[in-house]
């Protein structure tokens, strides 16, 4: 088992290969990020906006808690993001992936929510699994 410090300090070394920002644009206010699986980028699990990349990166993979061994994510104070930390986990199980962070837009604060929902929107038109609370909402309407 890989300690929490061991860990930290190889997603740290790795950040530059992990978060990478395929906007094409200059960066403004906010930005707009999918996260996926590094070995099909396009098949995009999540989306979330952030001002700071690197250190959202680094959150979502913190509360993941990958150092923890594997049982009932009870640390996840948030239910609804409990699919994404188990999907960071499982991809982790797997040869110790992580996930890709791809910046796909840069908006204004002002814009960031509608921004946010049109990529949400665009991916699960294109019946992506996305973990996002939309993505779920989307598979129970779909099963029922």
């Amino acid at each position: 088992m890989t300690s929490k410090a061991q860990l930290t300090r190889h997603i740290r070394n790795r950040l530059p290969y992990l978060v990478i920002d395929d906007s094409n644009v200059e960066p403004i206010e906010v930005a707009i990020y999918t996260l996926s699986d590094p070995r099909d980028l396009r098949q995009v699990r999540y989306v979330g906006q952030t001002i700071c990349p690197n250190r959202r990166y680094l959150q979502h993979v913190g509360r993941a808690q990958l150092w923890l061994p594997d049982e009932i994510p009870w640390w996840i104070k948030s239910p609804k993001m409990r699919p994404l930390y188990e999907w960071i986990r499982d991809l982790y199980r797997d040869e110790y992936r992580l996930p890709v962070m791809m910046v796909v837009s840069w908006t204004q604060r002002r814009n960031v929510l509608q921004e946010e929902q049109r990529y949400i929107q665009e991916y699960l038109s294109a019946q992506l699994p996305l973990l996002n609370r939309e993505g779920s909402t989307q598979r129970f309407i779909a099963d029922h």
